[in-house]
């Protein structure tokens, strides 16, 4: 049986629209895109942002957003939702011109400012010499 009898339609637009080699991450997150349990077209776009763009893991650490697994860099982010929405074109049959419209409603990476400055250590009392608490080991 030929490898292409076995995957969908959509599945095989992404692999045709993300055949080289420097694509196959961008392949993936399409097909993502053909997967998505959304119901709709605006159901799967949702599905692209959160598959692309991800909140803080920590709460109120808005740094921590880059510890979760998204792509990484903004850059990367938004190639994932490219490629992500190509996959739900693909799905529900909506043309291109209108897919490359769509526009994440989504904070990129670098639009995320931090939450607050970290707090000073504070300082520990120094003491001269022949003045130090006595310890045993």
């Amino acid at each position: 049986m030929i490898l292409q009898q076995w995957a969908s339609p959509c599945g095989n637009k992404c692999t045709n629209k993300y055949a080289a080699l420097t694509k196959i991450p961008w392949r993936v997150f399409c097909k993502k895109g053909c997967n998505s349990d959304g119901e709709s077209w605006e159901e799967c776009l949702e599905d692209c942002n959160q598959i692309c763009y991800k909140d803080p893991v920590l709460k109120d650490q808005q740094w921590s957003a880059y510890i979760d697994r998204s792509p990484g860099a903004a850059s990367y982010s938004e190639e994932c939702f490219r490629a992500c929405v190509s996959g739900c074109s693909y799905k529900f049959d909506v043309k291109p011109e209108e897919a490359d419209k769509v526009s994440p409603n989504r904070k990129t990476k670098s639009e995320i400012e931090p939450a607050q400055k970290p707090k000073p250590q504070p300082i520990h009392p120094i003491y001269p010499p022949g003045d130090m608490p006595g310890t045993s080991a």
